[in-house]
């Protein structure tokens, strides 16, 4: 019990003050003023003007606390719920000029001493308590503490040589303080700016990353760590970037040093490009080639023999003449001297001048001459005007405009006019383009007919599904002048929403192609949802395929119409090329462009083979551009800062974090020395019961062993009135150029034949390994004896050459109904195709904060989101993380995504409480707490 008695004005007062050990402890009156003494005005509760702060005691000098209240008539300082000597207090007392209301400061010190004789967990705290007549007021508590920084680092940078633009990653812990250090580096002894040059990062865990090196990044770096104590350096690392050096481009080839014969020819090339640089590898292969060569020694011309004497002129002259061929001039060499012709006179001097005895005799020869020649050209006008008019007879009669023939199906007839509207009329001497009234057809392939005069073949054709695709269909129509043709690739025969391609050949060359590139949503291969900023899920039913929008992506305020798409493989441009095979289906997600606050988290199953110890796939996530082409986003293992996503992988399935919408797909090929393995699916299908023919038929498919691919294939099926016989086999398909082969075994042959003339059936290995194909199949056609005949048992063989294998054991009875099958995704459960807001998330939100705010600040014990990343497994590169303004929250996102259908918060939880952080799941009830 404290008692103190105040002594106002003239009056005495006695007070009696009750405290408790208790923090919360109350001011009581222990008496009131006589009603006789005039009554003063009620004074309210004290107000802080200035509560104590947190302070540090630097090596022995105490610190001061001080707090000032209004209106007061008393204020102590109680530290650690004990009262500070009232000798220890400096009080001051001053008048507010405003209010007129007593207010009193007053200051403590606190020194190393005190502090330190302070046993507990708890730290040194202190906190100020005013009263006056109405009540007592307590302020903040105020640690005070001991400041110190460790001498050594617990991790200090190490010197390193890289090459050229290689990511550089220099890591610093610094030493353990009170207050925790800030980490400052420094380039040659000058402060690095991250702000000043965007090449620089430093992490929230005090790292230093380069993001390409440059030759000025050689220089030596040092981590400074600095609190009010002290300020440590760490050892200087000494980076040097390297530059190998590169051949230029080879000189053009000199000239043969032999002028006849054979000889030498040298080029040569400098190591320059770039030249070797800080100790960088010289470059490797010689500087010089030399090739032989042959030079052509010239040969000087020769003349041949004279040639025979002309006849006689009329001046009475002949002439002969000769070549320079024996031999010609080659190489340089020089040419015949002499002339080329000789003359002389033929008649040994007797020369008779015939104009002097034929007067005019010379004009007649050539007026005759002149006569005959247009005569021949008159008798050609004439030939050329009649085939003309014969020619414009046989097309006006033969001739079908092309509008009609294509909407009549060609049916044949002598003469049919064109319509008067057709804005293109035939000219009478040009052949008929068909593709100017023709335009575009939108109805299925099948849907074309033949004339009875088109063809004398027919062409069968079929809405099954075949092994290889049907060849390209032409439809041609004839005449006696002309050719046209109409050419309907097959793999563009089915789909209403794709338009087909029509090309016109005719004599003149011309070609015209159409395309329509449309996004096409089909029931079951699609979903959309509007999602704000409360995020949620997307997800295709039965396909593997998802898109977790994580809380805050969208900006606040704003609503999108986003969609997931799977394309068809029939309409869309695969991304596979040279030996790279398509793993995953090709996804859609949009809308393009939009503005994303934080990366969105795309689920994508795959039929890569990863469980082997030594990794065989080098694997590669595509993204596919506006105009249709495709191009490299990562490659997994060889991520850079530049990189715009992560993919973490898993047996079955892979997860995209991204910024950007769009279509992606995932490829793959083996890396050596070890082949790389797709897992594939068998599947059996027969005709659904009661079978009324003779004839009998398997169909064995060879798909992805995705759910998509399963799912595409059972609609396949149900659409040609199949059903599925045995659950599906795995089938793992090596990388070994050999084919997939399918055989029939044990057939009763005293009931069935089999119509297949060879002794096995073999789908070629590239049309599995790019993936690039329609569902794979072959058919086994049975004939059955009898109508009676309805038990079937037989053995079904597949295996690839060289590799391994399956059987199906087929006993079935061709009359019994089969119940149809319906297939469930992986986790046993069919997930709602959207959930929109936090119904769509396993953490709830008040506990994802807690975690985030405990595990972003980096620890100096490593105890942050980096071991949560490891306990998780996400710790292939935690570069992505570390540049994201909370890591904890995208590894968050990342974990919702990898279990959105189990409802596992067990391993979270458990590596949490691992890390010794199982408190954050717990919800704080007190301030004293935080």
């Amino acid at each position: 019990v404290y008692s103190k008695t105040l002594l106002t004005g003239s009056f005495t007062h006695a007070l009696k003050v009750d405290w408790d050990n208790q923090d919360n402890s109350d001011y009581s009156e222990a008496e009131v003023l006589p009603d006789s003494f005039p009554s003063a005005p009620a004074e309210p509760l004290p107000e802080f003007l200035l509560e104590p702060e947190d302070a540090f005691i630097v090596k022995n000098r105490p610190v001061q606390l001080r707090c000032r209240a209004s209106p007061a008539t008393q204020i102590y300082f109680k530290c650690n719920g004990e009262w500070v000597n009232q000798n220890d207090h400096v009080t001051r007392e001053s008048l507010d000029q405003i209010t007129g209301l007593v207010v009193r400061e007053v200051d403590i010190s606190v020194s190393r001493t005190q502090v330190e004789e302070l046993f507990g967990l708890e730290d040194y705290w202190c906190q100020c308590v005013a009263w006056s007549s109405a009540g007592t007021t307590k302020s903040n508590r105020a640690y005070v503490r001991i400041a110190y920084l460790r001498k050594n680092f617990e991790q200090e940078p190490l010197g390193r040589e890289v090459r050229l633009e290689q990511e550089v990653l220099l890591q610093c812990r610094p030493p353990e303080g009170m207050p925790a250090a800030e980490v400052d580096w420094l380039k040659n002894e000058d402060v690095i700016d991250p702000s000043q040059d965007s090449n620089f990062l430093i992490t929230i865990d005090h790292d230093l990353i380069i993001k390409q090196a440059r030759l000025s990044d050689t220089a030596n770096y040092t981590c400074v760590a600095r609190n009010v104590v002290a300020k440590r350096r760490s050892s200087t690392a000494t980076l040097i970037v390297f530059v190998s050096g590169g051949w230029s481009s080879w000189t053009e080839w000199s000239e043969c040093n032999a002028q006849c014969g054979r000889g030498w020819q040298r080029r040569t090339r400098s190591c320059t490009n770039p030249a070797p640089l800080n100790g960088g590898a010289f470059c490797e292969g010689p500087p010089f080639q030399r090739v032989t060569c042959t030079t052509l020694c010239p040969v000087d011309g020769g003349w041949t023999e004279w040639a025979k004497w002309s006849a006689c002129g009329t001046e009475c002259t002949h002439w002969r003449s000769r070549e320079c061929q024996a031999p010609p001039p080659r190489n340089g060499g020089k040419h015949c001297s002499g002339s080329m012709m000789e003359s002389k006179n033929c008649t040994e001097g007797l020369f008779i001048n015939v104009k002097s005895v034929v007067p005019g005799m010379g004009v007649a020869v050539y007026a005759g001459l002149v006569g005959a020649l247009l005569l021949c050209v008159i008798l050609v006008l004439c030939v050329g005007v009649l085939a003309y008019r014969r020619r414009c007879r046989h097309l006006h009669g033969d001739i079908t405009d092309s509008s009609s023939a294509l909407t009549a199906a060609f049916h044949p007839g002598n003469y049919k006019p064109p319509r008067q509207d057709n804005p293109h009329p035939l000219h009478p001497s040009a052949p008929p383009d068909l593709t100017a009234t023709a335009g575009a057809f939108r109805t299925p392939l099948f849907s074309l007919q033949h004339g009875v005069n088109d063809s004398p073949h027919k062409i069968p054709m079929t809405t099954s599904p075949l092994l290889d695709p049907l060849p390209s269909l032409k439809i041609k129509v004839y005449n006696s002048s002309t050719l046209s043709s109409l050419e309907l690739p097959a793999d563009m025969g089915s789909g209403n929403g794709e338009i087909l391609s029509l090309k016109s050949v005719g004599t003149i060359g011309r070609e015209r192609e159409y395309h329509s590139h449309t996004l096409s949503r089909e029931p079951g291969l699609s979903t959309s949802a509007t999602l704000g900023n409360l995020g949620g899920r997307l997800t295709i039913p039965n396909t593997g395929v998802s898109l977790l929008v994580p809380p805050g992506t969208i900006p606040q305020g704003k609503f999108y119409e986003m969609y997931l798409i799977i394309n068809k493989w029939d309409k869309t441009t695969l991304p596979s090329e040279g030996s790279q095979t398509v793993l995953s289906p090709v996804v859609s997600c949009g809308p393009s462009g939009m503005l994303l606050n934080r990366p969105v988290v795309l689920t994508l199953p795959h039929c890569a083979q990863l469980d082997t110890p030594t990794p065989d796939w080098t694997l590669t996530l595509k993204s596919q551009t506006h105009q249709g082409a495709w191009e490299e986003v990562l490659t997994v293992g060889e991520e850079t800062l530049s990189s715009p996503c992560y993919l973490q992988l898993e047996e079955e399935c892979c997860h995209v974090l991204m910024e950007q919408l769009g279509t992606y797909g995932l490829v793959g090929q083996s890396c050596p020395p070890q082949p790389a393995c797709k897992r594939l699916q068998l599947a059996l299908f027969a005709p659904r019961a009661p079978c009324l023919s003779l004839d009998y038929s398997l169909r064995i498919y060879c798909i992805h062993d995705t759910p998509h691919a399963f799912k595409e294939v059972l609609d396949l099926e149900r659409s040609l009135g199949g059903v599925l016989l045995e659950d599906p086999k795995p089938l793992l398909f090596k990388d070994s150029y050999h084919n997939l082969r399918l055989s029939i075994h044990d057939i009763p042959h005293t009931h069935w034949r089999s119509k297949l003339l060879a002794k096995y059936q073999e789908i070629p290995f590239y049309h599995i390994w790019s993936g690039s194909q329609r569902p794979l199949h072959c058919t086994f056609s049975l004939e059955r004896g009898s109508l009676a005949v309805s038990q079937l048992t037989c053995k079904i063989c597949v295996r690839q050459v060289e590799g391994e294998g399956q059987i199906f054991q087929l006993h079935t009875d061709i009359q019994e109904t089969l119940p149809p099958h319906s297939p469930l995704p992986a986790g046993g459960t069919c997930l709602p195709s959207s959930q929109v807001g936090p119904y769509a998330f396993r953490l709830p939100d008040s506990i994802r904060q807690k975690i985030c705010a405990s595990l972003d600040a980096p620890s100096a014990r490593g105890c942050d989101w980096r071991l949560l990343a490891r306990s998780l497994g996400f710790d292939r590169y935690l570069n992505y993380f570390a540049t994201k303004p909370s890591p904890t929250g995208v590894l968050l996102d990342l974990w919702e995504a990898c279990h959105q259908g189990d409802a596992d918060l067990v391993s979270l939880a458990t590596a949490l409480e691992e890390m010794g952080k199982s408190e954050v799941l717990v919800v704080m009830t007190t301030d004293g707490e935080c």
